[in-house]
């Protein structure tokens, strides 16, 4: 289905416009018990424009977000999340100033295997973004997503092992109100891979492909993606600071 959707967007379309971009973002996790955790994201994107080449000198995003898994089985995690984001104005790449908060419900299913990890997750968000007039409107995306995890210098995923990742995702915009393909939105390929420095320090760097079929042009973006994990962030760092403190100091 995917190469199928891919080639016919391919063919049907005359031009494409291209940009690199980079993505960065910073996640905060907290287990609050065996079956509960909480999460907190914020990040950013950056790209180049036709009128400058350099991808840092234009900030296009910002966000926000935050997130509660439910682990219901080893094979089933359910999760929620609220979130904001902030998109620029930036006429150079067609994008214009359009502030959106958006809810998202999903369910992630693992494929337990030994020696990686397969997994798919189904995605759907309610975004209430300001258009071009000015007004907020809802709309709906539905995603679904493939990845798959495979640890290179051991089995597991803990400290000091180094992991390949890819995945490929759909998105589909069923009641989308924009020019252009109103159902298919956009295709996403990721490849990287990641390295955990402790086992509450995940760091990760991929490769994202995203392709936007569209009637009168195609966009592509070739974005550079890192990203730091912190588990228990605030936990670790009150045990660092009480192995620092002596027991006279504490006792003072």
């Amino acid at each position: 289905m995917i190469l199928f959707i891919f080639s016919i967007s391919l063919n049907s379309m005359a031009q494409t416009k291209k940009y690199n971009q980079l993505g960065n973002e910073f996640q905060f996790v907290r287990a609050i018990n065996n079956k509960l955790a909480a999460e907190i994201y914020f990040g950013s994107t950056f790209s180049n424009t036709p009128t400058e080449n350099k991808v840092l000198s234009t900030n296009i995003q910002r966000y926000l977000s935050g997130w509660v898994h439910y682990y219901y089985t080893p094979r089933w995690k359910f999760s929620g999340s609220l979130a904001y984001y902030y998109n620029k104005d930036v006429p150079d790449i067609g994008q214009y100033f359009s502030p959106e908060w958006r809810l998202c419900l999903q369910g992630t299913y693992y494929f337990h295997k030994t020696g990686y990890t397969l997994l798919t997750r189904m995605r759907g968000e309610l975004r209430y973004m300001m258009n071009q007039e000015g007004v907020y409107e809802d709309k709906y995306r539905y995603r679904q997503m493939i990845r798959y995890i495979k640890p290179v210098n051991g089995k597991v995923l803990r400290k000091g092992i180094f992991y390949f990742i890819t995945s490929e995702e759909l998105f589909f915009k069923p009641d989308a109100k924009t020019s252009g393909i109103t159902f298919f939105d956009r295709n996403r390929f990721e490849l990287g891979g990641g390295y955990l420095v402790t086992d509450n320090l995940q760091l990760e760097l991929t490769y994202v492909n995203e392709f936007l079929p569209r009637d009168t042009n195609n966009e592509l973006y070739n974005v550079l993606s890192f990203t730091a994990t912190f588990n228990n962030p605030l936990l670790n760092l009150k045990k660092h600071i009480s192995s620092i403190i002596s027991p006279e100091r504490q006792e003072d």
